[in-house]
């Protein structure tokens, strides 16, 4: 099992901090350094910048928002960033949700696997720099009856196949995402869970599209917080609100894809009193609903050896890259942590 780094969104107040983060995963040896997108900073910029003051770690979006680029310009900014890494990009793709997407983007939130699947097909066609056309519900190209005609992508890209990876937490997503991509990229995942809720979909759409997971990347983000395990609930209290704004407000109370793996997860009442607090506007009510349990099971906590077991359970159920997301609240905190999961790593017996 490889492990990776998640920086999330820059604007959260450790944008100064994060390119040393990045720099210091790459001197340890992490294969992949992610970047997300909200509708605050975009992920492609983020990752050029990395890209260009690191030397070996692989850069990843997660995710380029489907209803934000047109798939022919997700096709370029890929080849681009593939190019000037030196065949280091990884591209991560999601529909977001119904209130970025109608909300920011003004793109109806509607058939989203129809939409990824048809975006997919043309990325990728693009990408291996076939004269483009397509012919969809959602997408047409050329537009029938005008100018425009079938073009063909001008930049060669570093590699013949840049790895694609969908987010995926539904059933239905989850079986398209094994069937499409190469991998799959995952929040919340528990390892005791990660069988019934994730890899048995995964393994579904494999064999559809004739293959099984063997060289797939099944590929979790998991928030790292490092102490004495006499300290677990206090180290679990620092990830409360990140675990409420998911469960409890990441969407609407009809549509919250968080929730319904919480409730699939064993956590129905607990997930339902946390979401009505939180879309109540009480999340501090919230964050103190969510059983320590559950913040247990869905990130690293205590001590190195403690972890190492954890990371030793995720590997015995199918994660084949484990991306974190260190806590601290200084600079040297983080890179602490960094070091901490390499060592964890090795005192598991997976490097």
């Amino acid at each position: 099992m490889q492990l990776g780094i998640n920086l999330g969104y820059w604007g959260a107040g450790m944008d100064g901090d994060n390119l040393a983060v990045a720099q210091e995963a790459d001197r340890l040896g992490y294969a992949v350094c992610w970047a997300a997108e909200a509708y605050g900073s975009d992920a492609a910029t983020v990752l050029s910048w990395v890209a260009a003051q690191t030397e070996r770690i692989d850069v990843g979006s997660a995710i380029f928002q489907i209803p934000a680029r047109q798939p022919a310009m997700t096709a370029m900014t890929a080849a681009t960033l593939d190019t000037l890494s030196g065949g280091r990009f990884r591209l991560g793709l999601g529909v977001s949700g119904p209130q970025v997407s109608e909300g920011w983007y003004g793109v109806k939130f509607d058939k989203p696997l129809a939409r990824t699947r048809e975006y997919v097909e043309i990325v990728r066609r693009a990408m291996s720099r076939e004269r483009l056309s397509y012919e969809g519900e959602h997408w047409t190209l050329p537009l029938p009856g005008g100018p425009g005609k079938p073009l063909k992508l001008t930049v060669h890209p570093q590699r013949e196949h840049i790895p694609l990876y969908i987010a995926a937490i539904g059933p239905k997503n989850l079986e398209q995402t094994g069937e499409i991509a190469d991998g799959a990229l995952l929040i919340f995942p528990a390892a005791e869970h990660l069988e019934e809720t994730t890899l048995t979909h995964l393994r579904a759409g494999r064999k559809k599209a004739g293959k099984t997971l063997d060289g797939f990347d099944v590929c979790p983000t998991l928030p790292l917080a490092v102490g004495a395990d006499k300290d677990l609930p206090a180290l679990a209290d620092t990830f409360r609100p990140y675990t409420a704004l998911y469960v409890g407000g990441m969407g609407s109370a009809k549509q919250n894809f968080y929730n319904r793996l919480a409730r699939r997860m064993g956590y129905e009442k607990e997930a339902a009193e946390i979401q009505q607090k939180y879309l109540a506007g009480d999340k501090q009510g919230a964050a103190a609903a969510i059983p320590q349990d559950l913040i247990d099971k869905t990130t690293l906590l205590g001590s190195v050896e403690r972890i190492a077991d954890r990371m030793r359970a995720y590997a015995d159920a199918g994660v084949t890259t484990l991306s974190l997301a260190p806590a601290g609240f200084t600079l040297e905190e983080r890179l602490a942590s960094l070091r901490a999961g390499t060592e964890a790593l090795e005192h598991a017996g997976l490097a």
